[in-house]
């Protein structure tokens, strides 16, 4: 059983904080798909991606392409898991079912600290999740560097 991991974005952009994750999710062993809610901001971050810093390679694809099923890192705005992900990382509002934090390793919601609106979705992203029995956990990037501010056991 999974749990949903909040990430609440407030000094580190987003392509930053997103790297680092799925960094640590492959070194887990996780396929991951990173879902969004637009295709033209998910080609802006295919692009970031490209651009690791410290010379660090971040396999990854975008979606609808012949080798989906093959890509450790999948970009994609639907909600199936081509790539037999285990990890699925929401960004920009895009939607996560309490079946699937049940069933998958981890979930994260990548949200902007600094847009009332996100925070607004991230907050209702909560409820739902933690209404349901999900495990939840609330990350704070506030003070300079990430600290666990909240959790439930689900």
């Amino acid at each position: 059983m999974g749990a949903a991991y909040f990430y609440h974005l407030t000094r580190k952009p987003l392509e930053e904080t997103l790297g680092a994750l799925l960094t640590r999710a492959l070194a887990a062993g996780w396929r991951v798909a990173v879902r969004g809610t637009e295709p033209g901001r998910l080609d802006w971050l295919d692009e970031k991606l490209w651009l690791t810093p410290d010379d660090g390679f971040l396999p990854h694809g975008m979606a609808g392409g012949p080798h989906d099923a093959e890509q450790p890192v999948l970009l994609t705005s639907a909600p199936e898991l081509s790539n037999g992900a285990t990890c699925v990382m929401c960004i920009d509002g895009a939607g996560v079912s309490p079946e699937e934090v049940n069933t998958l390793d981890r979930v994260c919601i990548l949200f902007d600290g600094n847009d009332p609106g996100a925070v607004e979705v991230a907050r209702g992203q909560w409820r739902a999740l933690t209404g349901a029995g999900c495990a939840a956990q609330y990350w704070s990037e506030d003070s300079g560097r990430w600290e666990k501010k909240a959790e439930t056991g689900g």
